[in-house]
């Protein structure tokens, strides 16, 4: 996949772009000149925009998942080069995220950078005369979605002091809304590409990568398009609604449980490698599970797989770790978007939500059959079965930057172990210091 080459005028953090960038401080050494995006783009350059922003995704999605690994206490990150890992994250002597530290600035920053292409996309599509309007309506429904996704990735993140969802214009910046706002404006921004797919006609004008395989037509884009949505609305807790989404999404409770969009990597000149992967026994940089994920997991649970037993435990700053982290055997394995088995369990929770706790119950044993376990035998009350849920998402969903987030909107996350006396469980990152005392900041 070759990248667009985005370059910002950077003065203090990467997030100076938000009030400082224009568009022809966007390039591409290798199609025509920034300008000529805005107005009459041809479809080749287009095709590069959806080209560079899948690319852009990719930046920083291993810090996205270090973060929220380390806070909902899934991973432990061990680095020779920065002790943060284990001293910022895990709250160490209670001490608060710092707002102008890289693991703050720098996804946020990789997430509206993604964001900034795709607004180039949507207006070179509108300022463009493109004589099918099949083909407008396929660019917008894919940007559209991808934009939502990453607007929802720094809302995660940023939680209560929510998000700007406006930044069209780097001179005249929208606000920053309220929590529930921006998740009204990314679902409102699905709805709207799911709306645009609905008339892509049959075939996109555009190639996706390997990775979207199984979603490379504007009616299996739009499947993934409300998998998304559905993922938004139990967020919301709107538990009915995501039931409604999943029916016109690609769940499929006795389908393959991996399927799903992915973003992918190689050692192509120009490309990224995934980072995510270090190899077993590494010293140094080291991703380890924590231990309790391993302990609390069923004996017959083919799920810990995902981990892989150290020749030699691993310690640091007080944390020991015994299990690395084996999600990914090489770096260039692709890493999920989302996939039908986080589906599978968003059916399952909100049917156990809606008030039919039995369907609820099926779905969630279609997950532990999948990973080699017994039916659950527990009880069968509503508390008893989320609990149940939120132990299936956190092995189903492992390292997928779920964790955190399920355990807070649950009010639980005073249940995640604290391995070290006076470390504290945040329960969101700071706003962005770049952001403090600019436009609507």
């Amino acid at each position: 996949m070759k990248n667009i080459k985005i370059f910002y005028i950077l003065s203090l953090l990467p997030l100076v772009w938000l009030s400082a960038c224009k568009l022809n401080d966007l390039e591409n050494v290798n199609q025509p000149t920034p300008d000529q995006f805005s107005k009459n783009a041809s479809v080749a350059q287009l095709n590069t925009l959806v080209t560079g922003s899948i690319s852009q995704m990719r930046a920083n999605y291993d810090l996205y998942i270090d973060d929220l690994g380390v806070l909902g206490r899934e991973s432990y990150r061990f680095s020779g080069s920065d002790p943060r890992y284990t001293s910022d994250l895990p709250g160490a002597n209670g001490a608060p995220l710092d707002n102008n530290a890289f693991y703050t600035t720098n996804p946020y920053a990789s997430r509206y950078a993604t964001v900034k292409t795709l607004n180039i996309l949507i207006n070179a599509v509108n300022n463009t005369n493109i004589p099918a309007d099949t083909a407008k309506q396929a660019y917008l429904g894919v940007a559209k979605t991808l934009k939502a996704h990453e607007l929802l990735m720094v809302l995660n993140m940023q939680h209560e002091n929510g998000i700007r969802i406006d930044v069209n214009d780097p001179e005249k910046l929208g606000p920053f809304l309220s929590r529930e706002e921006s998740f009204a404006a990314i679902a409102a921004m699905l709805d709207e590409g799911a709306q645009h797919l609905t008339t892509a006609g049959t075939r996109f004008p555009f190639l996706l990568p390997s990775s979207f395989a199984d979603f490379n037509s504007p009616s299996t884009f739009r499947q993934f398009n409300r998998g998304l949505a559905a993922r938004v609305a139990v967020y919301r807790s709107r538990f009915d609604e995501a039931l409604t989404l999943l029916t016109q999404s690609f769940l499929d409770l006795n389908g393959n449980y991996t399927k799903g969009v992915y973003l992918n990597y190689s050692a192509g000149s120009g490309d990224r490698l995934n980072t995510l992967y270090l190899a077993p026994n590494a010293t140094g940089d080291i991703r380890l599970a924590q231990p309790s994920w391993v302990a609390e997991a069923e004996a017959t649970d083919k799920r810990l797989s995902k981990v892989l037993q150290r020749t030699t435990p691993a310690t640091s700053a007080g944390l020991t770790g015994t299990h690395d982290i084996y999600l990914y055997r090489s770096n260039t394995d692709p890493t999920p978007v989302i996939t039908n088995e986080e589906l599978v369990l968003i059916y399952a929770e909100a049917q156990i939500q809606a008030g039919t706790p039995a369907e609820g119950a099926l779905a969630l044993n279609k997950i532990r059959t999948n990973a080699g376990l017994l039916p659950y035998a527990g009880p069968s009350d509503k508390e008893s079965l989320i609990t149940e849920m939120l132990k299936q998402r956190r092995y189903s969903l492992f390292m997928q930057g779920h964790r955190w987030i399920d355990m807070r909107r649950y009010n639980r996350l005073n249940q995640l172990p604290v391995d070290r006396a006076g470390d504290i469980v945040h329960t969101q990152f700071p706003r962005p210091f770049p952001e403090v005392g600019v436009q609507g900041g």
